[in-house]
């Protein structure tokens, strides 16, 4: 039977959180609202919409949400060239599929910034979709974006498996009824990913894959 394994992309792919935080957080101030980073960096991870509305509230001006947006996606876009990689991300990715998985990407980002970490994984040879912010009408902590991972692989949740960093992954994966895995390096604590959903947490993809016997990622094909 085909088996998918979904992975979140920024911050558990790619070191990207803080970049995020960092340039949202300079949106914002352009736009004169006085968001602490630490706050944002615990939004990152949400679409942009989501994030927008969790930090600034139901009171604010949604007309300047596009606005801020863009300036995010301008500021963010200057890295673009250089967004590194996480310790083992494509190995990880490689492994599971000469391994037998169906390898899907299950992330908020979409075009040229897809295409920007795409590159920075590089593993497109064991990838074999992408579910993004533009097939989904709500992006996670909903399940949509777990639950068309699935639908493209073809694959029920039972035969499936979600890497990600942040709450919002685990609580997307939870209620699409997929196992769930956590990483640290996206800055969230183990405990906080636990509660969300994760049933283990490493520290990055190299260390997952060093340990992916004890997962369900390491069960051999047909398990």
């Amino acid at each position: 039977m085909e088996r998918a394994a979904v992975f979140d992309v920024d911050g558990t792919l790619v070191d990207t959180n803080h970049l995020h935080t960092v340039t949202w957080w300079e949106a914002f101030r352009q736009a004169g609202h006085r968001v602490p980073m630490h706050a944002v960096h615990r939004a990152v991870g949400l679409g942009s919409d989501d994030l927008i509305a969790h930090l600034l509230g139901d009171d604010r001006d949604p007309d300047q949400d596009a606005e801020l947006s863009a300036a995010h996606k301008a500021l963010y876009g200057q890295y673009f060239d250089r967004l590194p990689a996480l310790p083992g991300a494509g190995e990880l990715l490689r492994h599971l599929h000469r391994n037998g998985w169906t390898v899907v990407l299950a992330t908020s980002a979409s075009g040229a910034e897809l295409g920007a970490l795409r590159r920075a994984i590089g593993a497109d040879d064991a990838i074999a979709d992408t579910a993004s912010s533009d097939d989904v009408e709500q992006g996670k902590p909903a399940p949509e974006p777990v639950e068309h991972a699935l639908e493209l692989a073809g694959v029920p949740a039972s035969r499936a498996v979600f890497v990600g960093d942040t709450v919002w992954d685990m609580r997307a994966g939870s209620k699409a009824g997929v196992r769930c895995l956590g990483v640290l390096c996206g800055g969230i604590p183990r405990a906080d990913l636990e509660e969300a959903g994760a049933q283990a947490v490493y520290a990055d993809p190299a260390d997952l894959l060093d340990r992916l016997a004890e997962t369900p990622l390491g069960e051999p094909h047909g398990g």
